[in-house]
């Protein structure tokens, strides 16, 4: 790994940035993990620009209910919370306010909370987060999420 991959996976274990950490309990190095997730998001077909706006999107049309759920194009339900303070982002290149966003997709089922600070990981790192934590982006249920 680089040094500045090495740098970032120990700014996600736990107690650094986040209790949780960003890795729950993924024992794989930060390369393999972004390298092995890139190849699942293109094998379920998900172009990470086009998921990134979608999600950007729900965040947005989600902060419209003021910490409310609302229904956003008749098929998520979107809450958007934010708490006071800040997060890192563990490659260094950022400050995220917390807001987490949770969607619900209307005709699945399928629910999938993020925060700004994963939304960023996932756009510009290609960083799901580890299997295991609290805002992973798991790419089967992003498809769901996306379909």
């Amino acid at each position: 790994m680089s040094p500045e991959l090495k740098r970032a996976q120990e700014n996600m274990q736990p107690g650094v940035i986040t209790s949780a950490g960003f890795l729950g309990e993924d024992l794989r190095n930060l390369a393999d993990i972004i390298e092995q997730d890139e190849e699942t998001l293109q094998k379920l077909g998900i172009n990470i620009d086009e998921a990134s706006r979608i999600l950007h999107d729900l965040l947005e049309e989600g902060r419209k209910g003021l910490g409310e759920p609302i229904t956003v194009q008749g098929k998520y339900r979107v809450q958007v919370t934010e708490a006071r303070g800040f997060l890192a982002c563990p490659f260094e290149d950022g400050i995220f306010r917390k807001t987490n966003a949770e969607i619900v997709h209307l005709p699945s089922g399928t629910s999938f909370l993020y925060s700004e600070l994963s939304l960023h990981l996932f756009e510009k790192h290609h960083f799901l987060q580890g299997k295991g934590s609290p805002f992973r982006i798991d790419p089967p249920i992003l498809k769901k999420l996306l379909s």
